[in-house]
């Protein structure tokens, strides 16, 4: 079988055949091996319209292009083909329809297909110095791709949704992220996080698509919470432990460390104090051996310390109600607890809690949280990593949207 045949076989080039095959060796700057395969218009094959898709026996006019295609053998191959525009009778000129290149495109199908799939795992940089293709180019070709894969979100049917914030650029500027807990799917995300940003995700939803939610989780940003039960009148506000106690942490624990800190005349005791912040912070349970030692130490020695430690720990248990009415009661005691407790910070923190108690109780009912959500921010900043960051929001927002795309139902 002659090479042109073997190649025109291998080819799959439905409507084309080739006509001939060049090839140039690598050069002395390394540059790989080039092959050229020069296509032509089979005349007993019928052309379809891009447009409706009918058979047409004439074309409009025609011109060659390049086009680029899978290495064979390592070698950078292009095809140089002619690409007719079809005299159809019901659209007028429109490009003629092949299976194995789109419309305007310059790579082959196969190769889009390739480069999409290595922008999973690689950043753009590396596939196109590996295919030798441009920035624009395989970025191009992989926001097409996904746009394609992914689709509109499906929102139907959707009653409960959890929401989080996430750096995107230096000098706070933020982004929202709408998750579908059960699915775990990735469902909108937006630049910023005010009211007016988180906007058209409700809008999206739909008169009928706002009453059906039933419950939202997310942190207590207050901006977020009249934009969700405006709109979404049965919705409840879930909040999520991890973030209540992260706030106890900043507002109450660092508070009080610094404050005693600052009153330590001793300057052993006060290093002391101000090296123990991540000893607070941490799980008792997470501490072993010397750390435990240290730990249990510094609670001795500082009764304020020790007091919204245990606070703390106790604080955390009240997600593992189920029912409200008993709920509410271990909350009451642990409210007294800290306005009992003369320690400001922690008198400040309850209250502000108090006003916003509808919310962890809630939780009994749909015990949502966001522990999924931090999962998918460790995601998104491999995602950043790999990029280097993202200029385009649009793009950058569907490649989180594809590395989350959800449990098929």
């Amino acid at each position: 079988m002659p090479s042109e045949d073997l190649i025109e076989v291998l080819g799959g080039w439905e409507g084309y055949g080739v006509g001939e095959v060049r090839r140039r060796p690598p050069d002395r700057e390394r540059r790989p091996p080039i092959v050229w395969i020069r296509l032509y218009r089979r005349a007993d094959t019928p052309m379809a319209c891009s447009g409706c898709g009918r058979r047409c026996d004439r074309y409009h006019d025609g011109e060659d292009r390049t086009i680029r295609d899978l290495p064979i053998l390592d070698a950078e191959t292009h095809r140089l083909v002619p690409r007719f525009r079809v005299a159809c009778p019901s659209c007028g000129p429109k490009v003629e329809a092949l299976p194995w290149l789109a419309k305007y495109a310059r790579v082959t199908v196969r190769l889009a297909q390739n480069v999409a799939r290595w922008c999973k795992v690689l950043a753009i940089k590396h596939v196109g110095e590996f295919y030798r293709l441009g920035w624009d180019t395989v970025k191009a070709i992989d926001q097409t791709y996904r746009e394609a894969t992914l689709g509109e979100p499906d929102l139907s049917g959707l009653t409960v949704v959890a929401m989080e914030e996430f750096a995107i650029q230096r000098g706070q500027r933020y982004a929202t992220i709408f998750v579908e807990p059960d699915r775990k799917a990735v469902l909108w995300v937006c630049r910023g996080r005010r009211r007016e940003d988180v906007r058209p995700f409700f809008e999206k939803l739909g008169d009928e698509g706002r009453r059906r939610i039933e419950a939202v989780a997310r942190d207590r940003n207050g901006a977020y919470e009249a934009e969700v039960t405006e709109p979404c009148p049965r919705a409840k506000i879930v909040y999520d432990r991890f973030h209540v106690v992260a706030k106890y942490g900043r507002e109450v624990i660092d508070a009080v460390r610094t404050s005693e800190a600052q009153q330590q005349t001793n300057r052993g005791e006060r290093q002391v104090l101000k090296g123990s912040r991540w000893l607070l912070l941490r799980n008792a349970d997470g501490l072993k051996g010397q750390d435990r030692i240290r730990l249990g130490e510094l609670l001795r020695v500082n009764r304020k310390l020790a007091t919204v430690d245990v606070l703390q720990d106790d604080l955390k248990s009240l997600w593992d109600y189920r029912l409200p009415n008993w709920a509410y009661p271990f909350f009451r005691e642990w409210y007294g607890r800290a306005i009992r407790s003369r320690i400001k910070p922690l008198q400040h923190f309850a209250g502000a809690l108090r006003e916003r108690i509808d919310g962890i109780l809630a939780h009994g009912q749909y015990p949502l949280h966001t522990s999924l959500l931090e999962g998918i921010m460790n995601k998104i900043k491999v995602i950043q990593r790999m990029a280097y960051g993202f200029r385009d929001d649009d793009y950058f927002f569907l490649k989180i949207r594809a590395a989350f795309p959800g449990i098929p139902g």
